[in-house]
């Protein structure tokens, strides 16, 4: 009599060893909690951002006596150019990718929506203080990149597929439960691009398997997560620090955390079946906020 236990074990439901990953905005916030999720568990991991003594940094605190590697370069995502020379570059380097992971973002300040306002002062806050480069600029970052690396990136991603039997080269898109609570945070532009790029996801994921390309591209909506763009700010380690107060009322009563956005990754990456979807690890803010 057989058994498939053996497949059934952690080890081989969520193994990444080996494979070959590229991370946009990983050297800091969740683009780093992704990085280091998959590179201590054997991925080979290149992560692009546009500061490279920050990305350098990263590999020096957490690229060291671990099971894969971290390996930084500069690339900017948000013009077809930039694109191009990513493309390029990991080209030059491997001849497929297991996986991508478009999380680099913008967030331009925030509006102050609290309160009762008169028609003038809503006026004001919302439509006199915006520039529009606070939409275009949210937009292209934000939605255009992540439709540029996808789709630059679809031979290479569909060569994995090829290569590895039982295996479907994958993408992860770094949105937000932003792009799906009715309320705008105060971040109007932020929250729409959020919106597109859930949108985005779900039609890329439709047209790359019409196009009969077997490539699963799938997103995840984080919640409240220490990042630069929560916090402003990162330590020496590229980490951003919030404490466990900074809960909103949120069910779980804290913001989430390394774990929780490393348990999130391994799943979506590791998860053959799961295609198309949009993924809430968010602590129960959904709840909360309402869609």
């Amino acid at each position: 009599m057989s058994t498939n236990n053996q497949d059934l074990e952690l080890g081989n439901l969520f193994n990444v060893k080996d494979k070959v990953a590229l991370v946009t905005g990983g050297g800091s916030g969740i683009g780093l909690m992704i990085t280091q999720a998959l590179a201590v568990n054997g991925a080979k991991v290149y992560i692009v951002g546009r500061t490279k003594e920050k990305l350098d940094r990263v590999v020096e605190v957490h690229g060291k006596g671990i099971a894969g590697q971290i390996i930084p370069f500069v690339g900017d995502v948000s013009t077809k150019e930039g694109v191009q020379n990513i493309l390029k570059e990991m080209e030059s380097r491997e001849q497929y990718l297991d996986i991508l992971v478009n999380n680099a973002g913008i967030a331009p300040g925030k509006a102050d929506t609290s309160g009762e306002k008169t028609a003038e002062e809503a006026r004001k806050e919302f439509f006199d203080s915006t520039e529009l480069s606070q939409w275009t600029d949210v937009y292209q970052t934000n939605v255009v990149g992540p439709f540029l690396m996808t789709t630059a990136f679809l031979p290479m991603l569909q060569k994995s597929t090829e290569k590895h039997y039982g295996w479907s080269g994958t993408v992860v898109n770094i949105t937000s439960i932003s792009g799906t609570v009715r309320i705008s945070q105060g971040h109007f532009s932020y929250n729409a691009s959020k919106g597109a790029e859930i949108h985005l996801n779900k039609m890329l994921a439709a047209e790359v398997a019409k196009a009969g390309l077997k490539i699963r591209i799938n997103s995840i909506a984080p919640g409240v997560f220490p990042s630069e763009m929560t916090t402003q700010e990162s330590d020496e380690n590229q980490k951003s620090q919030m404490p466990k107060e900074k809960k909103e009322g949120l069910p779980s009563q804290r913001p989430g955390n390394d774990r929780d956005m490393a348990a999130a990754i391994l799943f979506a990456v590791s998860c053959q079946y799961l295609n198309g979807q949009s993924i809430a690890v968010d602590g129960g803010y959904l709840i909360q906020a309402g869609t």
